[in-house]
């Protein structure tokens, strides 16, 4: 990848130099080296920011215009419409239902749209521990 287009790539998806750093796992001082064009850009970080800007999900072209916010752990069609991971496990069984119900019934004229069901995050309810503060052996 060349030095523009990582900048260009860089600037979409981060909105300072301290939030790329914090998602490469390295200090700001490489960042703003990897910006400037003074040292070259790591390989690895190429490819994630690739990955992060493309969503997770594969460089192909049926994927196009698919994405995945990773906040709110949703999948997003080109349509705008959201799928959690609950109702994509699910999918399976209510494509077999709508198929039967289409062969029984036939089409229907004006469908009900529904938003996506909200995607509870695990622990919640404060049931999680925060880490505990880290500190070294001979400080102890």
């Amino acid at each position: 990848m060349f030095y523009e287009s990582f900048k260009t790539l860089y600037w979409r998806e981060f909105k300072s130099v301290r939030e790329g750093a914090e998602f490469f796992h390295v200090n700001v001082a490489t960042v703003r080296r990897w910006l400037d064009g003074t040292v070259p850009i790591n390989p690895m970080a190429e490819k994630l920011l690739i990955v992060k800007s493309l969503g997770y999900l594969p460089n192909d072209m049926r994927w196009r215009g698919f994405r995945v916010d990773e906040v709110r752990a949703v999948l997003i069609t080109p349509t705008g419409r959201e799928f959690s991971p609950k109702e994509l496990e699910s999918f399976v069984n209510w494509r077999d239902e709508y198929l039967q119900l289409i062969e029984l019934h036939g089409h229907l004229d004006n469908v009900k749209y529904y938003p996506a069901k909200e995607n509870v995050l695990p622990f919640r309810g404060g049931r999680r521990m925060t880490a505990a503060p880290w500190i070294p052996t001979k400080f102890k």
